[in-house]
């Protein structure tokens, strides 16, 4: 089933909102557990759903699915939610395994910050993959903005200094940074994060920084994993969530946030150039209710 289709089933199948009875709730908690909100949140979400519902007397289908959609809209509820572009230049890094979508990731917000009136500059510090550096580029002439790559094999620091110099000189007012592709329990890839992390920080003191974890919906609670572990080694500000469509079971967007308490700050929802959007959680919540 697509995007919580087992829980908009279960509403009007096996689940009647005039009988919130523990058959309904036990109901609802296995619901969001298939759907990859994770046992904690399922458990927290049902619990607090069973004491609006008792509490304050509620009946029929619309006062449960209201009280319901203020319970997971809260837990979505986070500072920084939005990207922080507030000095020149800022500075973005894209991390994530590979296959996640990351460089189609940031091709799309390249072309959107674009046309928002704002200079970009992408960097193709992801030199280990073949063929990384011309796929970007390709993204690049598509969104109509400027790149920065070396040879494959290069080292990304030195890509990503040339980078953060000719964003300085062409006053750039992003910079959009592809790392490459990590195996998060490889260490000595994860340590090559912390590096450029350093690099940016000593050419660009007063910059905006941004690290971003491109993960892809579909994977479920493996992503959470892949999060927790990045969160370790790279500090995230934020988190991109590709393959958010029909296909995806996107419990898997309450399920970081609580856990992590990172922001998931864009989503994919499908391939065209326009399709990376900016986590609207009300939004989220009334599509899945």
């Amino acid at each position: 089933m697509g995007l919580f289709d087992k829980i908009k089933k279960a509403w009007h199948d096996t689940m009647v909102w005039e009988m919130m009875d523990d058959a309904f709730f036990d109901e609802l908690e296995e619901s969001l557990i298939l759907a990859d909100v994770g046992m904690e949140v399922a458990m927290s979400t049902v619990k607090e759903l069973r004491n609006t519902v008792y509490n304050e007397r509620l009946e029929g289908e619309e006062q449960g699915k209201a009280a319901l959609r203020k319970i997971l809209a809260k837990k979505l509820e986070m500072e920084n939610m939005a990207l922080d572009l507030s000095a020149q230049p800022s500075v973005v890094l894209f991390i994530g395994v590979n296959g996640v979508g990351k460089t189609t990731s940031i091709g799309k917000m390249a072309n959107q910050l674009r046309k928002e009136g704002k200079k970009v500059l992408l960097c193709a510090a992801d030199t280990f993959r073949a063929a990384a550096a011309d796929q970007l580029e390709i993204w690049a002439n598509r969104a109509g903005v400027d790149i920065v790559r070396q040879h494959e094999g290069a080292d990304p620091g030195a890509v990503l200094f040339d980078a953060l110099q000719a964003a300085k000189a062409r006053k750039a007012d992003v910079v959009l940074v592809d790392t490459a592709g990590r195996l998060h329990n490889k260490q000595n890839l994860m340590n090559e994060l912390g590096k450029l992390r350093k690099i940016v920080d000593r050419e660009c003191p007063d910059a905006a920084k941004e690290t971003l974890l491109v993960l892809d919906a579909t994977t479920g609670q493996n992503g959470l994993i892949q999060a927790k572990q990045f969160k370790e080694t790279a500090g995230l500000t934020g988190i991109v969530l590709t393959k958010l469509d029909g296909t995806a079971k996107g419990g898997i967007v309450i399920a970081i946030a609580r856990e992590l308490q990172v922001p998931v700050k864009y989503v994919g929802l499908g391939e065209g150039i326009d399709d990376l959007q900016p986590f609207d959680a009300d939004a989220f919540v009334d599509a899945l209710i």
